[in-house]
């Protein structure tokens, strides 16, 4: 799996503003510059320290930053299943979905 620093940045910069916070405002928080920012925001590469301040400043968790997914979320593998099966022949799908009603049907007998 490649990183998407873009995606991380775009995610930040929605994170930001929906606090209502400028890129001088996050800067202060973790100690950087305001140019530090505005290039993590561009999809600049960034450091997992920095990463976890910003995520700590912003009340957002990490891997939401990283992935667009949040554990804290009821339904947060809906997307990565959904990705990994839309990946599959349409017999490794029949084949998953038998697995998983097969699971299922057995967590509802016990």
């Amino acid at each position: 799996m490649e990183i998407d620093y873009t995606l991380i940045g775009q995610r930040i910069k929605e994170a930001r503003k929906r606090k209502g916070w400028s890129q001088e405002k996050i800067s202060e928080e973790i100690d950087v510059a305001v140019a530090y920012i505005s290039r993590v925001e561009r999809g600049n590469p960034i450091n997992l320290k920095r990463l976890a301040q910003i995520s700590h400043a912003l009340d957002v968790p990490m891997e939401y930053l990283v992935t667009g997914v949040s554990l804290k979320s009821e339904n947060y593998l809906n997307k990565e299943l959904s990705d990994i099966v839309a990946q599959c022949s349409p017999e490794k799908q029949k084949l998953i979905y038998n697995i998983a009603k097969a699971i299922l049907a057995s967590t509802v007998k016990q």
